[in-house]
């Protein structure tokens, strides 16, 4: 079995990691993808997320519409700051004898700007197959450690704009699956209003 990774604090997963995630599965013919909650990223320490309650359940309902998807919450259950070279030990020793080759790790092209201040960046490059995802650039971009380059879709949408519009009133109905969106606006996540939805069940 063939496995990959996709970290990312999922305030809410939205349809961009969705996307991302079956893409990089068909293309490069990966058996599974794990989605990974970070508690709190180190470069996102200021950000406050939903309850981790609650960026579960919306995990959850998504992975189990893709039998292809999973998702571990190894970082959420260690707690503090979430580093990925914990995260792909982990992985590794829980899967050993089960998978083949080394787990992939999914990164934007966004990252690859700071992927030297990543806690022990170049343990992660010898520990993992990076798979760089295109998130701004339709040509790629010069990355200097070992990887493989997916061609995926450039989905233009992110888990702080998604909350933006939900706290303003605007439409976010299609930024996400259909799942998540209903547990947002039964649950009130993010400052969501009712009264601003005019959409039918």
């Amino acid at each position: 079995m063939r496995i990959a990774m996709l970290g990312g604090s999922f305030n809410p997963i939205h349809i961009g990691h969705c996307a991302l995630a079956d893409e990089v599965r068909l293309r490069l013919n990966y058996d599974k993808i794990i989605f990974v909650p970070a508690h709190i990223s180190p470069f996102k320490q200021d950000v406050k997320p939903a309850d981790d309650f609650h960026r579960i359940r919306m995990l959850k309902a998504v992975v189990r519409q893709n039998k292809a998807f999973d998702y571990d919450l190894c970082e959420i259950k260690r707690g503090g700051v979430s580093y990925t070279i914990d995260t792909l030990h982990y992985l590794t020793e829980k899967y050993s004898g089960k998978i083949e080759g080394r787990i992939g790790l999914i990164i934007g092209d966004d990252l690859v700007e700071g992927f030297d201040r990543w806690h022990n960046a170049k343990e992660i490059s010898e520990t993992a197959d990076l798979i760089l995802a295109r998130r701004q650039s339709e040509s790629g971009v010069d990355f200097a450690y070992p990887h493989k380059t997916v061609q995926n879709s450039i989905v233009t949408v992110s888990s702080s704009e998604i909350r933006q519009k939900i706290k303003s009133g605007e439409s976010f109905r299609y930024l996400v699956p259909f799942s998540v969106y209903r547990y947002i606006t039964k649950r009130h996540l993010y400052g969501f209003d009712r009264q601003t939805d005019a959409g039918k069940d």
